[in-house]
């Protein structure tokens, strides 16, 4: 009796795990041809023409007459609302353009860089080399100062610190979010500096740089 029992409770348990597995899929799929069940739908050509409310049974004969699919693309409206298309060619392009999104798309993480009121500059580079590692991966970094004891009643030293850090590293570096106090820690968000991100004094460098050539090397 004990076999029998664990293989019903398997059972339900398969099936629970295959319904929601269906339900996963299929909700996401788009319902066509001869799963459309409604009396009526409106239909758009494969140009995007519209060509009106019929019922269904005539949608379908004219997907099969243009060599294509009926597919349901507004379920909700009424009627609803089907389009005549390539459902395969449909289906092909749309996971190339989410492969496409997604290998476009870069994932940002947050590194964590922990300084102290009282660093050492020996200490301090390390940290700049590892922030400036970071940056250059793409990647955020969130600088902290954790406050001991009665450190806490001299955060302007920690202002200190934290705006050295980032004048330390500014050619990588553009503050995101300022010094800010929160409870015993003081926390600092640095991210990647882009192009736009170039200081002014830099541009105007460059340029005084230029002028400063000689006119035949000027491009």
């Amino acid at each position: 009796m004990q076999g029998i029992r664990n293989i019903r409770i398997g059972g339900f348990f398969a099936r629970q795990s295959f319904l929601f597995w269906r339900w996963t899929h299929i909700s996401t799929e788009l319902i066509i041809n001869e799963r459309i069940r409604d009396r009526e739908v409106r239909v758009i050509g494969e140009d995007g023409a519209q060509l009106g409310i019929m019922p269904t049974e005539r949608a379908l004969q004219l997907a099969v007459d243009a060599g294509l699919d009926l597919v349901k693309i507004v379920p909700r409206a009424v009627p609803p609302v089907c389009k005549l298309m390539d459902y395969d060619k449909h289906r092909f392009e749309q996971a190339k353009r989410e492969k496409e999104i997604r290998k476009n798309q870069k994932t940002i993480t947050m590194k964590e860089v922990q300084l102290s009121a009282t660093i050492e500059e020996n200490d301090i580079q390390v940290k700049a080399r590892n922030a400036v590692r970071f940056l250059k991966a793409g990647d955020k970094v969130k600088v902290t100062i954790r406050f001991r004891g009665r450190q806490i009643t001299h955060s302007e030293i920690g202002y200190k610190v934290m705006r050295e850090f980032a004048e330390r590293i500014s050619d990588v570096a553009v503050i995101e979010r300022m010094p800010n106090l929160e409870g015993r820690h003081m926390i600092m968000i640095l991210v990647p500096r882009t192009e736009k991100d170039k200081p002014a004094k830099q541009d105007k460098q460059d340029k005084q740089d230029k002028d400063t050539q000689p006119q035949g090397l000027q491009a």
